[in-house]
């Protein structure tokens, strides 16, 4: 298949299937944060080799450069520090925890497999010699390992985030159109925005504790706890920038809305929120990194399941590899916190109008 344009029929250029496909997944791969790849298949499509190679120096050549100089810097210096658990540890160093933590994974989860084979063995022989009414199934009790623990991380930011989301959009909705809802709830907003996590966690641990009684296995009580705490830090950006998309709608395009007597449910959905979601998304991106960063001090100050207590636990254990382990989480932390900007994008460029597409 050749990959240079074609002439149709009255003499119009049309792209190759290849450019095509490039056009069309331009936005896409920026999203996800593989934009680098476009001046690749740029080149393969037949495109100007000079301008796509110096695209390709500032989307690659660059970053990489900087990245090495970043590593360079860290493996010279680190050593140089000395802390009460040794030496910072450098790249290497790090690495090397890394596939430690990789391998504890790999051996507990062999663990929980033969503790599996082992119950099921025992119950078919009680079914066998018909005592099947002494069976019984019992979950492993294993500690976690640290892929549990971003796992556990993982879940409470998306139910704080998800409680946040159903409470924010409506109430800055509400205050977008409602210069009386505006002015009741601004003063409360401006209050307890600047609310640090580590002084609502107190608080959230006591009401939770006594209206969440009757607690159920898939949903402790600690991750609520945890969850609701990044609830109440997440949800001002989602607030404040959907406030800011409904009041920016064009009037006139409200105006068409009160002239054709369309009720409000239809006035928000077809003409309010398709203006608004470019500003709401934005609102949600903000949120969603905030209670990243607020559900990891939850989590190492309240000692529940997660990557933040997998960090205190590091420190206080004091061992020689603790240090490097911590950088590990470190280093984990940013890592989903870029992954779960980029998914956030993505949704944006999704489910928004651009004028660039």
């Amino acid at each position: 298949m050749s990959h240079t344009d074609t002439l149709s029929a009255n003499g119009v250029k049309r792209p190759s299937r290849l450019r095509y496909f490039i056009n069309r997944a331009e936005f896409s791969l920026d999203a996800i944060g593989l934009g680098f790849l476009l001046p690749l298949l740029r080149i393969a499509a037949g495109d100007n080799l000079r301008e796509q190679t110096q695209e390709l120096k500032h989307r690659v050549c660059i970053p990489l450069i900087g990245i090495g100089l970043f590593l360079v810097a860290w493996a010279s210096l680190a050593p140089m520090v000395n802390t009460s658990l040794g030496a910072i540890p450098g790249p290497v160093q790090v690495w090397e925890q890394a596939g430690k933590l990789i391998d504890d994974h790999q051996r507990e989860r062999s663990r929980e497999e033969a503790f599996y084979e082992r119950l099921e063995a025992r119950n078919e022989k009680l079914r066998a010699s018909g005592n099947a009414d002494k069976i019984k199934q019992r979950a492993y009790t294993g500690k976690p390992t640290y892929f549990d623990q971003i796992g556990t991380s993982l879940i409470t930011v998306a139910l704080g985030f998800l409680i946040a989301t159903i409470i924010a959009i409506p109430l800055g909705i509400a205050s977008g159109l409602s210069k009386t809802v505006n002015g009741a709830l601004n003063p409360l907003v401006q209050l307890f925005k600047p609310v640090s996590p580590l002084a609502w966690l107190p608080i959230v641990t006591m009401v939770v504790s006594a209206l969440y009684i009757d607690t159920v296995d898939w949903l402790p009580k600690s991750l609520v706890v945890s969850a609701v705490t990044v609830t109440l830090c997440s949800l001002w950006p989602t607030m404040i920038n959907t406030t800011l998309g409904v009041a920016s709608v064009d009037k006139d395009l409200m105006n068409v809305g009160k002239v054709l007597q369309l009720p409000t449910w239809k006035t928000i959905t077809n003409l309010v929120l398709p203006s608004a979601l470019p500003l709401i998304f934005t609102g949600l991106r903000l949120s969603l990194g905030v209670g990243w960063m607020v559900l990891i001090a939850a989590e190492m100050l309240a000692q529940n399941p997660g990557l933040g207590k997998f960090v205190w636990d590091e420190f206080q254990n004091g061992s020689s590899d603790s240090l490097a382990r911590i950088i590990v989480a470190v280093l984990t932390i940013g890592s989903i916190g870029f992954m779960l900007d980029r998914i956030m994008f993505a949704l944006q460029q999704a489910f928004t109008f651009t004028t660039n597409r």
